[in-house]
């Protein structure tokens, strides 16, 4: 099962407890197939700096981990399905670009009204883990 988690999942598994950070142990315990994009690390990497304090060091350390847990793909720029170049169009890249099963979100005003793109289900963390169980 190939599946990308949107920097949102990643930050907040990173931060907080609940279904998100199952959703990174999961992932750094190879239960799926996890594929990344440098975007997505570079943007988690400039949130967790800028909106949680997190150092340099321990974010490179924490992403780092996470890249050695799955692929880091270099994803085509493909046509804009978020109209206004917003960044949520490098995740739908690298779902497609991946050919994911899944891409895990939070996000309820961009990504997850679509609930699919291009043979990606588009999923929350509860969703997903649901999903994986069944």
């Amino acid at each position: 099962m190939r599946v990308v988690l949107d920097t949102n999942i990643i930050v907040s598994g990173l931060n907080f407890p609940g279904n998100e950070r199952l959703v990174l142990e999961l992932a750094l315990r190879g239960r799926f197939e996890l594929y990344l994009s440098t975007f997505i690390l570079e943007e988690a990497a400039g949130v967790l700096t800028r909106k949680f304090g997190w150092d340099e060091e321990r974010s490179s350390q924490a992403l780092r981990a996470l890249g050695n847990a799955g692929t880091v793909i270099y994803p085509r720029r493909l046509p804009e399905v978020i109209e206004g170049g917003h960044p949520d169009n490098r995740i739908l890249e690298c779902a497609v670009e991946a050919s994911a099963d899944y891409l895990v979100t939070g996000d309820r005003r961009h990504l997850l009204p679509y609930g699919e793109h291009q043979g990606t289900r588009i999923l929350n963390a509860p969703r997903f883990l649901s999903a994986l169980e069944g």
